[in-house]
């Protein structure tokens, strides 16, 4: 045996160091240090907090695996024996887990500066890692981010961190109407040179204020506040230091990022922005966002995390048309009534005349005879009596209202609240049953829970932080009318609304989808889950077809809409099939099995949709192309996937051998994220040219 080279080995050595240094870390803020969720947080930490009935931080930890993240630090604070609990009996802690390492520990600070000193202290930061709050719902791919910020990293040792930024409106639902983020940005260089908090109370408080000095330095500035702040931040661990050097540094952007950037001149520490266009990042930071965040899930924004990619060990969600999702054991009465956007969890049940829309309710629910539950959040084992009507509120675990009770827009009622019958709860409301201090009386407070009730009426202490919830959980407007807002209209402190002009120079973004958008938008998503079905049961092509006929003649929807839903419905029924598809009990099958079969069975599926047979251009054959490449990116397999489906259709002559060859060709279908799932495609490509080539030396030989 030749003996070994030890230049190789080191060198082998020195990569495997390289590898183990550039292990992405993150750390994960499990306490808010905030109040804004009382009374739900006295019992529980916000991010337990379930929201579409998934706890927040299994959202954060989705996001942080998707990112490539390996080690973990989640930084907690009270009820972090909640926190070890949920996670020790969680996927994350099996060895399936995708993070190399998951450590949890608890912290005595009073602020987040406190948490990044004690962080520093530690030294656990050996990279550049993740700094995230356990509340960010975000389906971003953090990969060209990470790339960016190493890139400049490499270049300027002075470039500390990147804030991950999402482009909305102005007046974007998941925004605060408080105390707005204003970011003054190169767009050359993508540096943050000013961040500013405008508020709405005073006058001269709307006005973002820069030193000439600045604007001479800078050929090119952009004033943005249409941007939401995530709290996704690339940091290097110099930051730890700052935040240890700097002992008055108590919050990420007011404290931290303000001061950094004041003090340039002095440091020459750079701050920049990674700005996400068409992806989705928010931050569950207050109950108006709570309400904006639920209902952007059930909307599929955030796809894949939705309700029905079930992301906690035995859930069991599909989805239904109208955007119901629902568990198995759910228990439907036969003159009840479910609207559209609802979410039911296992084992709920609803009584005779009950009629639940827009709201979300969780396992082991009891619902009782007509009853209204409209806009609501109701969490596990809820019982709400015959009569009763539920609006515009959130409802803890445990709570039992009696019959024929009003519980009105804005209340909150905490863990375990008993409210008696034909009791009237304000909207001004928020209830709790959790130990009150000693020298108050802690008898149930009859006029909010009813006599035979339980609960009383909670007051935060005067000394609380001033982003505290306050008991007023309505916003005093003169023109506010309690409608289809829902819990939007509930808001902290910070929250108090005044209106005036916007005078960002990107105030023409547009913040909300359009009536148009919308329609499109709620066919593609019922088109996708009636196909499905139908993919599933194994329903006959012409059923299927039918079913769909008749949506896209509901709506008007044009070619692309349809073909777009098919793509959709089939990419997800074969990456089920590869995976194991639990529906049928089918075992896992390989790409090139799972697409023979869908596409040999559904043939005629596809090929209803392809207009352009005869056409030199084929328009028609590269937008099904190109919307196969979008459904694989991410998925598992994802460039096998788009191998065999690229030839399977050809072979089923669904596609001609022109209609690849543009596809290939066609500059769509090079974007970063969709050139990596063209990757095993290509040597069939050069299959398809050279048999090309050969027709036409014989074609010329002939001649």
């Amino acid at each position: 045996m030749a003996p070994k080279n030890p230049k190789v080995a080191k060198s082998k050595q020195k990569v495997l160091e390289d590898q183990r240094e550039e292990a992405l870390q993150a750390v994960v803020l499990a306490d808010s240090f905030e109040t804004r969720f009382s009374p739900f947080t006295l019992q529980r930490p916000r991010c337990l907090l379930p929201l579409a009935n998934t706890p927040l931080i299994e959202y954060t930890l989705e996001f942080l695996a998707n990112a490539g993240v390996q080690d973990i630090f989640l930084c907690c604070g009270l009820h972090t024996e909640q926190v070890e609990h949920y996670i020790s009996s969680s996927k994350w802690r099996l060895s399936s887990s995708p993070f190399r390492n998951l450590t949890l520990f608890k912290s005595s600070a009073n602020s987040v500066g406190d948490v990044m000193r004690d962080l520093d202290k530690r030294g656990l930061m050996v990279s550049d890692f993740l700094l995230v709050s356990g509340d960010v719902v975000s389906n971003v791919s953090l990969e060209s981010a990470l790339v960016k910020h190493r890139a400049r990293r490499e270049k300027d040792k002075n470039a500390i961190m990147t804030m991950v930024l999402r482009e909305a409106g102005p007046e974007h639902r998941t925004k605060s109407t408080g105390r707005r983020p204003v970011f003054v940005i190169d767009p050359n260089t993508d540096r943050c040179v000013h961040y500013e908090e405008l508020g709405h109370q005073k006058k001269n408080d709307r006005y973002v204020r820069l030193e000439p000095d600045m604007l001479k330095a800078h050929s090119q500035l952009e004033v943005r506040e249409d941007l939401i702040d995530c709290y996704i931040d690339i940091c290097t661990p110099e930051v730890l230091s700052l935040w240890s050097d700097n002992f008055d540094y108590q919050s990420i952007r007011q404290s931290f990022l303000s001061e950094v950037l004041k003090d340039y001149e002095l440091t020459r520490k750079t701050i920049h922005t990674y700005v996400v266009v068409d992806q989705y990042a928010a931050r569950v930071q207050s109950l108006r966002a709570y309400n904006a965040v639920t209902k952007d899930v059930m909307s599929r924004w955030t796809y894949p995390l939705c309700p029905d990619s079930n992301l906690v060990k035995g859930q069991s969600y599909r989805l239904g048309r109208g955007k119901i999702y629902q568990e198995d054991g759910v228990i439907l009465a036969r003159t009840c009534v479910v609207k559209s956007k609802s979410v039911l969890g296992e084992n709920t049940s609803l009584a005779d005349g009950s009629i639940v829309g827009d709201s979300v309710l969780g396992r082991r629910c009891r619902i009782g005879k007509n009853v209204i539950i409209d806009q609501s959040y109701l969490w596990d084992d809820v019982v709400v009596g015959d009569g009763s009507s539920v609006r515009q509120a959130i409802i803890a675990n445990d709570v039992m209202i009696g019959k024929n009770c009003k519980i009105e827009p804005g209340a909150l009622i905490s863990f375990g609240v008993r409210i008696a019958d034909d009791t009237i709860v304000a909207g001004t409301s928020k209830v709790t049953r959790a130990e009150r201090r000693q020298y108050v009386d802690s008898a149930p407070d009859n006029i909010i829970v009813g006599k035979g009730g339980d609960g009383y009426f909670f007051c935060e202490d005067n000394e609380s932080d001033a982003t505290s919830t306050t008991s007023n959980l309505l916003y005093q407007l003169p023109r506010a009318s309690i409608s289809g807002s829902s819990i939007s209209t509930l808001n902290s402190e910070e929250d108090e609304y005044e209106e005036f002009p916007t005078i960002s120079r990107r105030s023409s973004v547009v913040s909300d989808p359009s009536e148009e958008t919308i329609k499109s938008r709620d066919f593609h998503f019922e088109a996708v889950a009636s196909i499905l079905d139908g993919l599933q049961k194994g329903d006959l092509p012409e059923t299927i077809l039918l079913e769909l006929n008749s949506y896209r003649m509901s709506v008007d929807a044009n070619p692309h809409e349809v073909r777009h839903a098919v793509v959709a419905a089939f990419i997800k029924r074969i990456s089920s099939l590869v995976g194991g598809d639990s529906v049928s009990g089918t075992k896992a099958q390989s790409p090139q099995e799972a697409t023979a079969e869908l596409f040999g069975k559904y043939k005629a599926l596809v090929g209803r949709n392809i207009f352009d047979k005869d056409e030199d251009s084929k328009v028609d054959q590269v937008d099904f192309l190109l919307l196969v490449q979008e459904e694989v990116v991410g998925k598992a397999q994802g460039e096998s996937i788009m191998l065999f489906v690229a030839k399977e259709c050809y072979d089923l002559d669904i596609v001609e051998e022109d209609g690849v060859l543009q596809w290939w060709e066609d500059d769509r279908s090079e974007r970063d994220d969709l050139k990596r799932v063209k990757a095993l495609t290509e040597p069939f490509i050069v299959f398809l040219r050279e048999a090309e080539e050969e027709e036409s030396d014989e074609s010329s030989e002939e001649d």
